[in-house]
C-alpha cells in the first residue's frame, strides 16, 4: 500500500475502567493507545453495502493502516469527532503483514 493512499490521521482508543476512589464506583473512560495514525477511510460502496445489509450487519466503512500488533475489535477509531466502532482487523492477503483493514460501522462504541 503506497503511502499516498493513508491520507487520513486516526487515533485508535480502547476502554479502560477505573474506580472511584470516594465512591467506590467504575467509571468507563476512553484513552488513546495510538495518535495520529495514517490510514485510510473508505465507505463502503452501494452494492456493498446493501450485501452487508443483507446479512444483518451495520458495517459502514473500510479502515486501512499499516500492520501493527496488539490491536482488537474492542478498541474504536477516532477521526475528526466521529467514532467508529471495530468489527475486526483483517491481514491483507498477500504477506499479512503490510497493512490490516479495520470492518467499521459508525456510532459510539460500548465496547
Amino acid at each position: 500500500m503506497k503511502s499516498s493512499q493513508l491520507r487520513h490521521r486516526i487515533d485508535i482508543e480502547e476502554k479502560k475502567e477505573t474506580q472511584d476512589a470516594t465512591t467506590g464506583s467504575m467509571k468507563e473512560s476512553w484513552n488513546s493507545v495510538l495518535k495520529n495514525v495514517p490510514a485510510s477511510i473508505e465507505p463502503l460502496s452501494v452494492k456493498e453495502f446493501i450485501a452487508a445489509q443483507a446479512e444483518t450487519s451495520k458495517i459502514t466503512a473500510r479502515i486501512v493502516i499499516r500492520w501493527r500488533t496488539g490491536l482488537t475489535a474492542k478498541m474504536r477509531i477516532v477521526h475528526n469527532g466521529t467514532i467508529y466502532n471495530v468489527h475486526g482487523w483483517l491481514p491483507d492477503k498477500e504477506t499479512g503483514r503490510d497493512y490490516l483493514t479495520a470492518a467499521c460501522s459508525e456510532g459510539t462504541n460500548d465496547g
